[in-house]
């Protein structure tokens, strides 16, 4: 009997993930050390604010798309707030015009509410069309439908600008891990941090590294000198607070 060798490297793969994540979150999920609240004060006041008057039709979107309101939101709340940090302080007319020219070698930078970059958008569009069926109702264009390599970049900046596009990019991440890392068996708080992780380190890596990396810190509101903290649990913060509002 043959063995199909890429077959069972997934499958090992999938197993030591899952060993893995058990041992990563054996230990109670629901608390954190922090209350990111009060560190980020301002900020995550207007990221708040941001969800509440926003909900109304991202909420729609992505439960159409039969994914969890709370959970998709947690996966991006911590960029809301870096966002609300950042918005006032970059000027970024010279990197768009960079990276139209040159490509995400050259700039690389977070757009919009969700700080989605160049390159998570290219990551996504590419694999999408491997992970996602025309049944999900999804679809983007290939670079080769462009004119030029440009133009396909134009369309990037594009996305990225609009808040409703990126909720697609979004719903399309989450898909798309749900296909590559096979997590449909793990619980929504496990998931949310897995989610989370991957968002903000991406899903260029294996789902090996990405478990490693859920509780570093290494996400910061500031652009130079600042103190780190751990990217999932700050969105695991307003996912409790989200689910038991006080």
């Amino acid at each position: 009997m043959m063995i199909n060798i890429q077959k069972l490297k997934i499958y090992s793969e999938r197993v030591l993930l899952a060993i893995l994540l058990y041992i990563l979150f054996s230990q109670p999920s629901r608390s954190q050390s922090l209350n990111y609240a009060e560190v980020f004060g301002e900020d995550w006041k207007k990221a708040e604010a941001f969800e509440k008057e926003n909900r109304q039709w991202i909420k729609p979107l992505i439960e159409k798309n039969h994914i969890s309101y709370p959970l998709a939101i947690s996966v991006v709340f911590p960029e809301l707030i870096r966002y609300s940090a950042l918005r006032d302080k970059m000027e970024i007319s010279l990197l768009k015009a960079l990276y139209v020219n040159l490509g995400e070698d050259y700039a690389d930078f977070s757009i919009g509410v969700f700080q989605m970059k160049p390159s998570f958008a290219e990551t996504i569009r590419d694999e999408s069309s491997a992970y996602l069926g025309r049944r999900q109702g999804i679809t983007f264009k290939a670079v080769t439908d462009y004119e030029d390599i440009k133009e396909y970049r134009r369309s990037i900046i594009r996305d990225l600008e609009d808040a409703e596009s990126q909720v697609i990019y979004l719903i399309t991440f989450i898909r798309i891990c749900e296909k590559k890392f096979n997590v449909n068996r793990m619980d929504e708080i496990r998931l949310l941090k897995f989610l989370a992780t991957a968002y903000n380190f991406g899903i260029d890596k294996t789902g090996i590294q990405i478990a490693k990396m859920t509780d570093k810190k290494f996400f910061s509101t500031k652009l130079i000198g600042s103190e780190k903290y751990c990217y999932a649990d700050v969105s695991l913060c307003w996912y409790n607070r989200f689910l038991t509002p006080k």
